[in-house]
């Protein structure tokens, strides 16, 4: 009890330890590696062709309605909420997986999927509003390692399973119904954040007017935007019902505030390059990953083979984490090589693609993924880091979210077009086809803009004077 109180009065070091076994059990997922062969298996008995062209679109076009929505709302209810609500609906995930029959209820269950992906912002958020900001660096560390970890040990769990154990993939989900079930209760014990980041609560807009006023003489550089906040006492007094977090003035300023971080975060040259990229890979990556099952059991069909899609996810988990951590112990200067080093680790991974629409054999097919995976963590490293470098959480936290608002709608417009039943409803390996020539588009654009950027470096070095002072100052 008195270890417990130690941490809750820490400051920084309960929150990220509560909020990394959420992190943990909440990505420990047993039954994930193998969800394709449990919907078309005797449990759900549902064609491949209805999982490709029909109950995996709907997860995307779900994820899309629901993602700027809960952006908002992650930010206007602080954070902890939203996390209570990814937990439990995970729990109902598996519940609807365990025991709901037919296609309707796995029809719910994509829509019910969507909101947990659409939630993880706020994983990736809460934890900047409850510590200080020079114990950042070490809590994002913590909080990527618990995720790594959980699916790591997930998908090798799932295996182990499978292949030693010989266990019914219904068992596997009752096992991954139990382990998010922990989850879900570790998110209640996580503190109620102070503060948001744009919509601010109307005594912290009175004390940000008092200290306006307070210091007005003495600080020159007071923001513009803290002024426009800045009320006087009396105005909010003659308030009455539009008094609190849903006051016209509160809502105004975090409009304004988020306008401001918007123009901010996207006035660089250098960052909106690199911002094209992860949206653009993001959209391609995230298909080949939902679909990536479905293509392993075209070339090794999981009812009459063994599978290893559990210890493949793991292995692309360590790979992919040991090429992203190598990111911190590389000495190049990536405002000039960085857009190079997307364009050629983009070709690696179209490459992979192709080879994986191409091969015959489960094993080249595996290594390309592993392959593929592990490029696409390589890069969003350097990307992250790059934008995240330049701006303040503020603007980052719009930023990751308009990213991946973007990258969602493109991943959308190729769902609808190449995989939707009701457009081409192509067939698997026509799909991978189709994304590694995406990929390949993706690194020529790339290559020829980073020989651009690195030939104009080396001839004499350019300096984008809005990249080093963006957001410099918190908001």
């Amino acid at each position: 009890m008195s270890c417990f109180a130690t941490l809750k009065s820490s400051g920084w070091v309960y929150p990220t330890t509560v909020l990394s076994l959420y992190g943990f059990f909440a990505n420990c997922r047993v039954a994930e590696p193998f969800l394709t062969p449990y919907l078309i298996g005797p449990n759900k008995n549902i064609s491949g062709d209805v999982v490709t062209n029909y109950l995996f679109p709907i997860w995307t076009y779900s994820y899309l309605a629901f993602l700027f929505p809960v952006f908002l709302l992650t930010d206007f209810l602080r954070y902890k909420p939203i996390i209570v609500v990814q937990g439990l609906f995970l729990v109902t995930n598996y519940i609807l997986l365990c025991f709901a029959p037919g296609l309707p209820a796995m029809t719910f269950l994509q829509v019910n999927y969507a909101v947990v992906t659409s939630t993880e912002v706020a994983y990736f958020s809460y934890i900047y509003s409850v510590i200080p900001i020079e114990n950042y660096q070490r809590a994002t560390g913590y909080l990527r390692s618990a995720m790594l970890a959980g699916y790591t040990f997930g998908a090798s769990l799932g295996q182990i399973l499978v292949s030693l154990a010989g266990l019914d993939y219904f068992y596997i989900n009752t096992i991954t119904l139990g382990i998010v079930s922990i989850a879900f209760l570790i998110s209640f014990w996580l503190p109620v954040p102070k503060r948001s980041m744009f919509f601010k609560r109307e005594k912290a807009l009175g004390v940000e007017a008092q200290k306006g006023g307070a210091h007005k003489d003495n600080s020159s550089e007071e923001s513009v935007m803290d002024k426009d906040e800045a009320a006087p006492e009396e105005d909010k007094m003659e308030r009455d019902d539009s008094v609190g977090c849903c006051s016209r003035k509160n809502l105004a300023s975090a409009v304004r505030l988020l306008w401001k971080s918007f123009k901010e975060s996207y006035s660089s040259r250098h960052l909106i390059y690199w911002s094209l990229w992860w949206a653009l890979a993001t959209a391609g990556y995230v298909q080949v990953f939902n679909y990536v099952q479905l293509m392993w059991d075209h070339i090794e069909p999981s009812a009459t083979s063994s599978i290893y899609n559990g210890g493949v996810e793991a292995a692309c988990s360590v790979v992919g984490a040991a090429a992203a951590f190598s990111v911190g112990y590389i000495n190049v200067a990536w405002a000039v090589w960085g857009e190079l080093a997307l364009g050629l680790f983009s070709a690696v991974g179209a490459g992979a693609v192709f080879l994986m629409a191409f091969t015959s054999n489960i094993w080249a097919c595996y290594a390309a993924y592993v392959i593929f995976k592990s490029c696409y963590m390589f890069l969003i490293t350097i990307t992250t880091f790059q934008i995240a470098s330049n701006l303040s959480m503020e603007c980052y936290a719009l930023m990751f979210g308009i990213n991946t608002f973007v990258a969602l709608s493109l991943q959308t417009i190729i769902t609808a077009t190449v995989v939707d039943e009701t457009a081409l409803g192509l067939d698997i390996v026509t799909q991978f086809i189709v994304y590694g020539s995406y990929y390949a588009v993706i690194s020529l654009l790339f290559l020829v803009r980073g020989l651009y950027t690195a030939c104009v470096n080396q001839n004499s070095p350019e300096v984008d004077p809005g990249v080093e002072v963006i957001c410099a100052e918190r908001l």
